[in-house]
């Protein structure tokens, strides 16, 4: 298998315009992610998926590889889609049956080369799909942690592929008090970071929205709804997205207290 990886990062964004180009201890945020992705040795490419000549100058001229999309995409899914056929295309010596895209979100400048080395041992399954990543709640989370809606859950098999994702906390503990979940049973938070195979990116693209995924609003339940495999890799390295001005700050301090 070939493993190439694909930031796709667009400049609009409602709560935080131009995040990609904000700067984060002397770095934009786009060069944070890429150069953290770049020390995964499992990748034979990296390259940023944009719709802004912005963030396409900025990525080249840190030494990135960046490439221009459609301005027009859904989601970053569809952005993935079009920058991996162009990959291909200038590429033909590689077979897209032996390729593995994994999407990288440009707003997660904590991304550690190691979750991307876990999702890509995920397809050494031949059945594997898609895969994905989750982290357990700890000691030090609380029950608001848990039950907060913002924060999908998963649950997955002894194969390890996912059944089920919900924003709701899953598992129920039947006849358990409520804050004593944390200490009866391990709960995992789903971390939004996938790895396709090539032809499944293609095929996942043209699907339409199911019910599951329409009522929690969580895309990755249409794949399983379509009877996708989701194959799913245990990570302990936490991750701060960047979506507000208050998130940047707080990955300022995160940073400053390494």
């Amino acid at each position: 298998m070939k493993f190439i990886a694909l930031i796709p990062a667009r400049y609009a964004s409602t709560r935080l315009p131009g995040k990609p180009l904000a700067m984060l201890v002397g770095k934009p945020v786009i060069q944070h992610v890429y150069e953290h992705v770049a020390q995964c040795t499992a990748l034979s490419d990296v390259l940023v998926a944009t719709d802004d000549e912005r963030i396409l100058n900025a990525v080249q001229a840190f030494g990135g590889k960046a490439l221009m999309t459609r301005a027009d995409h859904r989601c970053g899914t569809d952005r993935c889609l079009e920058a991996m056929n162009s990959w291909l295309s200038e590429h033909p010596e590689v077979d897209a049956k032996d390729l593995v895209v994994v999407n990288v979100q440009g707003d997660e400048p904590f991304v550690h080369p190691e979750q991307i080395s876990d999702l890509c041992r995920c397809f050494e399954q031949p059945d594997t799909d898609i895969a994905t990543l989750a982290r357990p709640y700890t000691a030090e989370d609380s029950l608001d942690d848990l039950q907060n809606p913002n924060t999908p859950k998963v649950v997955f098999g002894k194969d390890m592929r996912a059944i089920l994702f919900s924003r709701s906390v899953i598992p129920y503990l039947r006849n358990v008090p409520q804050e004593q979940w944390l200490t009866q049973h391990i709960y995992y938070r789903h971390v939004g970071m996938y790895a396709y195979r090539a032809s499944v990116l293609r095929a996942i693209a043209t699907l339409q929205p199911t019910p599951l995924e329409i009522a929690e609003s969580l895309e990755q339940l249409r794949w399983l709804e379509n009877g996708y495999t989701i194959r799913v890799a245990i990570t302990r390295h936490a991750t701060i997205g960047i979506d507000t001005p208050d998130d940047l700050r707080k990955a300022e301090q995160f940073i400053s207290c390494q």
